[in-house]
């Protein structure tokens, strides 16, 4: 498979994880890492905020 094919496979991939994250969080924040122009890792660093 050549590269050009596979980055936007890699990009809905990546899409649905943060649409997934997004849902599932109220307060917080999602950090991507990159390495050599690919998504390697998501972090999701979730806020609970007491009343």
């Amino acid at each position: 498979m050549t590269k050009e094919k596979s980055q936007p496979a890699q990009f809905d991939v990546v899409a649905e994880k943060i649409q997934s994250m997004l849902e599932t969080m109220s307060f917080g924040s999602i950090t991507i890492i990159v390495q050599d122009g690919k998504v390697i890792q998501l972090e999701k660093n979730e806020k609970v905020r007491i009343k």
